[in-house]
Order: structure tokens, then C-alpha cells, then sequence
């Protein structure tokens, strides 16, 4: 059974009658649009043109930002902060990311992608449909008097291209007023209609490594007389991630992984260059700051052992995504209100990165997991694969998360 047909455990009278039937439906619509739609970060025109369309037709005034994808656009009460000449309270700022993956589509459904190796595989059709239903409901509530503070959508571009859209998106301004930001990522391992939640870190810092390794080739009889390259990249890649584990607090969690190792071209030729590329991923946000210099010196140690020559492009991606625990509180009281606290459980800080952290950097903050496995569903199903989908109740349950929240904080002291 949908959770979505449960009955609901609201209290809050001012949700009653709002999210309707034909809303609901509307936003699986939309979701589905995006999805059979994809586009790559920092070429969401299509996806951009469509929000900003119907937020138009709610009778509000998104912006696109000036990298010329994603937009920003504010709900609340006309007169509220100082146009009304009383201080500006900070505002509450729902996030949504909006690009897709570079991957193929392999679903059998009316909806799958129609572009070619392109997918949203990853949820932020979702992501957006959630947050612009949560701006529809409440600039609902808004023209009823029923919103006495503004909230800020953001629907950022490029999540998925290092080191992520958030730095741009901040730079455009969408933190000014903001007092707080919460997010939701879609989790395949929670049944729709329940949300995870962890205060503190939730996901991984994740930054990317290139190496390039130089030196005398030659001949593999005499490999005495030459810098044996094939031999370095490997020392690298396998001694440098024991290195770091001695040099690091185990607490910490960091890891390089490798996914590649290119280098020679005959077997009996050492060759001149190698290259190494991976992932630095690190569970502490302390240690992601000092991760670079420890990377840096661990390669330039083991490949001065072998007379190799290292050039190191260390690639700044994401920190940690680091709940703040009152604004977690927060999500936690505002699903409680609508669908009880059996709706919740804990969860765990996963290694997969994700650039929310960028916003938690300058403002409070939290992300919280959006269940989306159907109930009953015992296959195991992960992000980022071209047969990832959705029980598509979960946009109404984000959507109750949302505007819940904004209520609960508006009102708070």
C-alpha cells in the first residue's frame, strides 16, 4: 500500500486542504516531465524555463540567476521586514538541485529519459518537484495570511559537477537574509512516507586527484638504468592510502580510492609517464581541510623513492554535509507534526558527497534523507544507476516536510 493513502498525523490546521489531490498529481506530473527531460549541469535551460513558468503562475516573481540556470525566488507577506520599516528577520531557505547525470536511462516506464545517455538517476527530479510544491502551498498560505515571514526556494544548477553549483549559486547573493537552509536527498534504502535524519555529518567530504608520474624510460632489461614508472604508479597506489592511514585519526575516515591507472604501451618498454586519478573521501570535516598538504607530501614521498617525478592536481570537490542539530530538530518536529514520529528514523553518515555542504559553510543548516523505496520493495537499489526510480508518493511527503518546517520556524521565538 502507498503511504501516501495512510491517513495523516497533521496538527497543523493551516496544511488542511492545501495540498490537494490535484496538486499531488500535478507534481508527479511535473516530476515526470524532468525526468523524461534531463539536462546536464550548467545546461538546465529546459528545466530553469519550466519552474520559473509555474511559480510565474502562482503570482510570484522568481529570478534566474545570473549564470543563466537555476533560480531564486522569495514567498511571504507583502510588508514583512523592513519594507514595512520593523528589522528583517532571517528567512528560511528551501534548496533543490535541478541537473541530471551523464547516464543512460534503462527503465522500462511512460517516463524514461528522451535524451540520449542522460538521466535523472539520482533524484533531483524529485528534489524539485518537492521544493516547488512546498512554494506553491505556501505562497497559498501567504495569500490567506497565514505566512508571517518570507521563505526563499533555491533551485540550483550543476550539483553534480565538482565542485558543485553551491559556490556560484552563493555568489550570486541567494544567502543574503537567509537564517537557515534545509535540503532533502532521496534515499533508496527508506520506504516512502518515512525520512532519515542524523545531526551533525550526514555525508562525506569528496575531492578528486589527478597524478602524473615522469621519468628516464627504457629498456626492461635495464631497469637499474631507467626510473621504473610502471613500478611507481603502483607503490603509489597501494602504499599512499597506508601512508595516510598512519598519518590520519582512523576517526576521520579518510580514504583515496583509485578508479584509474594508465601507463605504458609494450611489454618490454618502461615507459616515460604514468597517471593515476581517484577520490579523496573523508568523513571529518577537520581533516578534509588538512587533506591536500597530507595527500601532497604522502605521493611526493613514495615517488622520490623511485626517482619518479610527481605532478599532483588536488581538486577541491565538497566538505562534509554537517547537520546543524537545532535546525535538525526542526525537520524532526516538522514530520512529526505531519506524519508522526514513527515516520523517522536515524541515519548514517554516508562517503558520497554532496555540495548543500557549500551553503552549511556560510549559514545553519540541514539535510534530511527522503525515503523513496516503495513499501515492500526488498530489491536493492542504489543512486547514480540508469534503472533508479521512485515511489512517487514521497514528493507529497517532502512537500508536507517543507512547508511544515517553514511554519514551525516562522513561528518560533
Amino acid at each position: 500500500m502507498s503511504r501516501e493513502s495512510e491517513p495523516e498525523a497533521g496538527t497543523d490546521p493551516e496544511l488542511s486542504g492545501v495540498l490537494s489531490a490535484g496538486l499531488r498529481a500535478e507534481l508527479i506530473a511535473f516530476r515526470r516531465d524532468l525526468h523524461m527531460h534531463p539536462e546536464l549541469g550548467k545546461c538546465e535551460f529546459r528545466t530553469t524555463g519550466a519552474i520559473k513558468a509555474r511559480l510565474e503562475r502562482a503570482g510570484l516573481s522568481p529570478r534566474i540567476l545570473a549564470l543563466g540556470t537555476g533560480l531564486v525566488c522569495d514567498i511571504g507577506p507583502l510588508g514583512s521586514g523592513t519594507d514595512s520599516g520593523t528589522e528583517a528577520r532571517p528567512m528560511l531557505a528551501l534548496r533543490a538541485d535541478i541537473d541530471a547525470l551523464p547516464i543512460p536511462d534503462t527503465k522500462t516506464v511512460p517516463y524514461r529519459s528522451t535524451v540520449k545517455d542522460m538521466a535523472h538517476a539520482c533524484g533531483h527530479d524529485v528534489h524539485t518537484a518537492v521544493v516547488l510544491g512546498a512554494g506553491l502551498v505556501l505562497a497559498e498560505l501567504a495569500q490567506r495570511g497565514l505566512l508571517p515571514h518570507p521563505v526563499r526556494l533555491i533551485f540550483q544548477p550543476a550539483e553534480e559537477v565538482l565542485p558543485g553549483g553551491a559556490p556560484d549559486v552563493i555568489d550570486c547573493g541567494v544567502l543574503d537574509g537567509v537564517g537557515r537552509i534545509i535540503g532533502v536527498h532521496c534515499d533508496p534504502k527508506v520506504d516512502a512516507g518515512r525520512i532519515g535524519l542524523r545531526p551533525g555529518a550526514i555525508t562525506s567530504a569528496c575531492d578528486r586527484l589527478e597524478v602524473s608520474l615522469n621519468g628516464a624510460g627504457g629498456h626492461t632489461a635495464r631497469p637499474h638504468l631507467t626510473t621504473d614508472l610502471v613500478t611507481a604508479a603502483a607503490k603509489v597506489a597501494t602504499d599512499v592510502p597506508a601512508l595516510l592511514a598512519r598519518r590520519v585519526d582512523a576517526r576521520s575516515g579518510m580514504a583515496v580510492t583509485w578508479g584509474r591507472l594508465e601507463t605504458g604501451h609494450a611489454c618490454n618498454v618502461i615507459p616515460q609517464h604514468a597517471e593515476l586519478s581517484g577520490t579523496v573521501r573523508c568523513l571529518d570535516l577537520q581533516a578534509w581541510r588538512e587533506a591536500p598538504d597530507l595527500v601532497h607530501a604522502a605521493i611526493d614521498e613514495v615517488a622520490t623513492l623511485h626517482r619518479a617525478k610527481s605532478e599532483i592536481d588536488y581538486i577541491r570537490g565538497v566538505p562534509p554535509v554537517v547537520n546543524e542539530p537545532d535546525v535538525t530538530d526542526l525537520l524532526r518536529r516538522a514530520m512529526t507534526a505531519r506524519r508522526g514520529p514513527s515516520s523517522i528514523e536515524d541515519t548514517e553518515q554516508s562517503l558520497g558527497g554532496e555540495d548543500f555542504s557549500w551553503y552549511l559553510e556560510q549559514v545553519p543548516g540541514a539535510m534530511a534523507r527522503l525515503g523513496v523505496r516503495r513499501v515492500g520493495d526488498t530489491v536493492r537499489r542504489d543512486l547514480h544507476c540508469g534503472d533508479f526510480d521512485v515511489d512517487e508518493s514521497a514528493i507529497a511527503v517532502g512537500v508536507e516536510l517543507f512547508t511544515a518546517a517553514a511554519l514551525l520556524d516562522v513561528n518560533r521565538p
